[in-house]
């Protein structure tokens, strides 16, 4: 792992795999909204993904006027978070007892309530903003195969539930052997929980929210990496008050930014401009599948998303609901145990331009 995590990260790859859920792009999606760069901002964003225009979108609302500007380096949210297996959902009882231990009681109580009310926000603020993003708000399954696990699984719900009694964040079903392969059709599961989620398509989603942002005088340039950034010596001029900030200079092909804040939402590729977070924030490839329903599944859908844990991790599936482009498909992400060295070749590689052969064939 130590070899892996010592890779340099590389600036996103400039021609990727085609994403199922950017095909077609929207129209934004190359979009620059001056034809040359500013010379000065009070804030630089660099990254449109999930974190960056959630970001923008707050400090828009709570500041108009703020000269925002986001940087990214090939189309809008075509990144992890226009990639992804489609889920909102926290599973908070897979960490909760690991947050008690590390962060205390009450932190891990927050988590736990702020991870539901995550997946709410989420989908409440489609609906408000006639987001079109084949947004569904319904339950998870997480079918578990292995006995012990499910144990561990029922001890920390329970464990939740006496600490915060009648709380949603902390209320679960669960189904035993029978139940699961009745319930769910999975034979040879140990048994499944069933908790509060929800499923839609966050490269929509994100597109929506940038188009609020475009709206309220958000800069947004595609195709344009950031490259590096270097802290000022001098205050910045800057119309957003930031205290002391200095400022940084945000370097791209296209010219030098002077902005008086940085706010790097690059994921995995954060340390590729900003070194030393190298080792810090380690990049991880997945791969994520999409297939054509067959005629064994139910005219209606299937009434939850799903995960399937097993002892080495995990897969996750959805369906897509009628208002997709592909009604009904189902779109599963995973099969990273089946990776060379069960996964550890994915570490350290930013390189989305390729799929990964064992997972691709399924060898």
């Amino acid at each position: 792992m130590d070899e892996r995590i010592s890779i340099p990260v590389s600036l996103p790859h400039p021609n990727p795999t085609v994403s199922y859920w950017q095909n077609p792009p929207d129209e934004i999606g190359d979009i620059c909204s001056t034809t040359q760069l500013p010379e000065e901002v009070d804030i630089a964003i660099v990254g449109s993904g999930i974190s960056g225009a959630a970001i923008a979108y707050n400090v828009l609302c709570r500041a108009p006027g703020t000269n925002i500007v986001m940087l990214e380096a090939r189309n809008a949210v075509s990144g992890a978070t226009g990639r992804n297996g489609g889920h909102t959902k926290g599973a908070s009882y897979t960490t909760f007892p690991t947050n008690v231990e590390k962060l205390g009681l009450d932190e891990a109580i927050k988590i736990a309530k702020l991870e539901l009310n995550t997946v709410r926000q989420v989908h409440a603020f489609a609906r408000k903003h006639n987001i079109a993003c084949e947004s569904e708000h319904i339950d998870t399954t997480d079918v578990i195969y292995n006995q012990e696990s499910l144990e561990q699984a029922a001890a920390a719900v329970k464990f939740m539930q006496n600490v915060m009694p009648n709380h949603p964040a902390s209320k679960y079903t669960f189904w035993n052997k029978k139940e699961t392969e009745e319930k769910f059709l999975v034979p040879g599961a140990a048994g499944a929980v069933t908790y509060e989620a929800g499923s839609l398509s966050s490269y929509k989603f994100v597109i929506g929210l940038l188009k609020l942002c475009l709206n309220q005088g958000l800069n947004l340039q595609t195709n344009t990496p950031v490259t590096s950034l270097h802290k000022q010596e001098s205050s910045a001029s800057s119309s957003f008050n930031y205290g002391n900030s200095k400022g940084w200079t945000v370097v791209t092909p296209r010219g030098n930014i002077q902005a008086a804040q940085v706010i790097m939402a690059t994921n995995g590729y954060s340390a590729a401009i900003y070194p030393k977070l190298q080792g810090v924030i380690v990049p991880v490839r997945g791969q994520v599948t999409a297939h054509r329903p067959g005629s064994a599944i139910p005219t209606s859908g299937l009434s939850t998303t799903y995960s399937f844990n097993y002892g080495s991790g995990f897969d996750y599936m959805i369906q897509c609901p009628d208002t997709s482009k592909y009604p009904r498909d189902i779109v599963i992400g995973g099969g990273f145990g089946e990776s060379k060295n069960g996964g550890l070749a994915n570490y350290g590689t930013t390189d989305d331009s390729v799929l990964d052969p064992a997972i691709k064939l399924g060898t």
